[in-house]
């Protein structure tokens, strides 16, 4: 293969991280994301394993070292185990991980640690049960809590809960998640609410800035960490009497885009060059056969020079995105 490369843009950041969407179904009905439920939108198939095979291989060969496996709910796919042993086989992975709503997490944890995922973000917007079913739709917390703690028997190096700040619905918790993590060898990040096509009403019901947390995080005696290479958005704090760190991604915050480390591709084969862009790039015409790989590369190549600077949220403009389950999140 002559294609090789290290993927930036002309900014100057450099992109090691791939979060690759498997499917856009998601059987939970999170009231910011799907709050009616998952519903199919047009005729065309999800990814078949051989393509994101093929769309894996392209992008390891361009110096993507992070691969993170998203939905919709990534492991409603039957064949989530097979692709994820896949992938983790593929020379220039090192690092394999995945998001998910926790179902069914307690019984599965070590089969998808043994398939070869090292990392796992669970998605937690409530530590009380009558809240957590009133966003999600689902009476599962005490599940996926000892999901948590499966997740740790099972040997996964780094266990992440992810947090939507909503105020009115969880912003009176926020104590409750920082003493949370005082005993577990956790990060609990924080996520601002961010504006999508579908959800402008409630994002002006319910958005609350992450400097509330900052400030919280800062009265409590918690310090800001450097950050590490190919980390993801999080501004992470930590405390020394706290076993567990705190985490906050605020992409409504100054300067957010400048560390951007990380492209997306939707389950049906798009290239996202920012969650808040105008639609993706269709690269499913490259991902037919194993001798595409060298083009699909260039066309990859020839897209980053496309990719804005920054996103353009505080004008109001969400891009096209019509909810985080389409591409990932």
């Amino acid at each position: 293969m002559s294609v090789q490369t290290e993927l930036a843009d002309s900014f100057g950041r450099r992109f090691p991280y791939l979060r690759l969407s498997v499917t856009d179904i998601c059987n939970f009905r999170c009231s910011y994301c799907l709050p009616d439920g998952y519903k199919k939108s047009g005729c065309e198939s999800f990814l078949s394993r051989e393509e994101i095979l093929r769309m894996v291989r392209a992008f390891a060969g361009l110096g993507v070292w992070k691969i993170r496996l998203t939905g919709g709910e990534p492991t409603v796919r039957e064949d989530f185990i097979d692709i994820a042993k896949s992938i983790a086989e593929i020379p220039g992975v090192s690092r394999l991980v995945f998001t998910t709503n926790g179902y069914r997490l307690p019984e599965r944890a070590q089969d998808y640690y043994n398939a070869g995922l090292r990392a796992i973000n669970i998605s937690i917007d409530s530590l009380r049960p009558d809240q957590f079913k009133k966003i999600t739709g689902h009476d599962r917390l005490d599940e996926i809590l000892d999901g948590v703690q499966a997740s740790f028997d099972a040997g996964f190096d780094a266990v992440k809960i992810n947090t939507v700040l909503l105020k009115g619905l969880n912003d009176g918790e926020l104590d409750y998640f920082i003493d949370y993590v005082a005993n577990k060898p956790l990060s609990l990040r924080f996520i601002e609410l961010m504006r999508t096509g579908g959800n402008q009403d409630y994002f002006k019901a319910h958005h609350l800035s992450g400097e509330a947390v900052t400030e919280r995080l800062l009265a409590r005696g918690w310090s800001i960490l450097p950050r590490k290479e190919g980390a993801g958005p999080a501004v992470e704090f930590e405390h020394p009497e706290s076993l567990g760190r705190i985490g906050l991604i605020a992409p409504y915050s100054k300067d957010f885009c400048k560390t951007c480390n990380r492209l997306r591709v939707s389950a049906k084969g798009a290239l996202h060059l920012c969650l808040f862009g105008e639609g993706g790039y269709s690269l499913r015409n490259y991902l037919q056969q194993d001798d595409q790989i060298e083009e699909l590369q260039e066309k990859i190549l020839q897209l980053m020079n496309f990719k804005r600077e920054t996103h353009f949220l505080h004008q109001g403009d969400s891009g096209a995105t019509p909810h985080l389950a389409s591409i990932g999140g």
